[in-house]
């Protein structure tokens, strides 16, 4: 019997050797990524036309950066505040606050490098080799066509600078462990061109992955990509779940046409348009469509043919419980 205490105490001491080098290993060796590369971005008017009608809307920059005001339907943002950051995204994380992205220098991005603000955007590593919470969508952004990250920077660089110190996210464990694991090196992609709307339609489809598909660890569950019912805290009590956008004729938005899924985007920037007033415990979206409504009908047609070339998912999502608290 004391030769198998003394085989487990042997095996136990092992366990946590191979814990405390793994948990070393973790703090002190990743994430891995490399230096900001040496880059030097020289805008054009048209580099910053893309890049602010990319950060604007598809790329979502400007819509999880700055200030949203959810006492009105769909949080459209507040003037004066683009970029800024300070909202909060932590969903049971911890607290992940979104950083000043303006060219403020003391508080913002105006001592970073291009390089620097580009291995942020594409690899999820900040100026001072610390890992980005994947809130923001860095693993989405390592595939976009390399041009197109320079655009988004080249118009970051025009936002006015504003004043606001954001604090160091503060991280649960144990994803403080795993997120130091998720940056890696970016894989660009060509951004397709239009005369193929599917592919298109993937590219533009990242900000509508992050929110209507579940994770898990950090990951995309692949059999529930696009089904919704990701759940967030409702703005004005109770939580607000994600919709399901799979061709589900049932559950999802295989009913839908293409001309229907356009309108609903365009109503947002239809001139008769008011944001209607959301009080205490009524339902509200974190959905940005003041921002999206911006983008071009051949880009919104091409992410709905992307949409209904995926496979459809019956998941039957209920999106207001205002008793609810988020399970996170």
């Amino acid at each position: 019997m004391k030769k198998l205490f003394k085989i487990l105490g042997i095996l136990l001491g092992l366990v946590v050797v191979l814990l405390i080098a793994g948990f070393v290993y973790i703090k002190t060796s990743l994430p891995d990524v490399g230096p900001a590369p040496e880059m030097k971005i020289v805008s054009t008017p048209e580099m910053i036309e893309r890049g602010e009608y990319l950060a604007n809307g598809l790329a979502s920059c400007i819509d999880c950066h700055s200030k949203r005001d959810y006492s009105k339907y769909a949080g459209p943002m507040i003037e004066g505040t683009a970029g800024m950051g300070g909202e909060n995204f932590g969903e049971g994380a911890g607290t992940v606050l979104a950083k000043n992205i303006t060219s403020d220098k003391e508080t913002g991005l105006g001592n970073w490098t291009d390089g620097e603000i580009f291995r942020a955007i594409t690899m999820g590593v900040d100026k001072d080799g610390e890992p980005l919470a994947p809130m923001m969508p860095f693993m989405y952004y390592r595939n976009m066509d390399e041009e197109d990250i320079k655009a988004i920077i080249a118009y970051i660089r025009t936002l006015p600078a504003v004043k606001n110190e954001i604090p160091e996210h503060s991280l649960n464990f144990p994803v403080n462990l795993i997120f130091r694991t998720l940056p890696q090196k970016p894989d660009f992609k060509n951004r397709p061109e239009t005369s193929d709307p599917v592919a298109l339609g993937q590219y533009y489809s990242g900000g509508c992955m992050a929110c209507h598909s579940p994770m898990e660890k950090g990951e995309f569950i692949e059999d529930k990509m696009f089904s919704g019912g990701v759940e967030f805290p409702n703005p004005k009590g109770g939580i607000i779940r994600t919709s399901n956008i799979t061709p589900d004729k049932e559950t999802g938005i295989g009913n839908w046409t293409k001309e229907q899924f356009i309108k609903r985007f365009n109503s947002f920037s239809d001139s008769n348009y008011t944001a209607a007033n959301i009080h205490q415990g009524e339902f509200n979206t974190i959905m940005p469509w003041t921002f999206y409504s911006e983008v071009s009908e051949e880009d919104l047609g091409a992410i709905f043919d992307f949409l209904m070339a995926q496979k459809p998912i019956s998941n039957k999502v209920v999106k207001f419980d205002p008793n609810g608290i988020p399970a996170y």
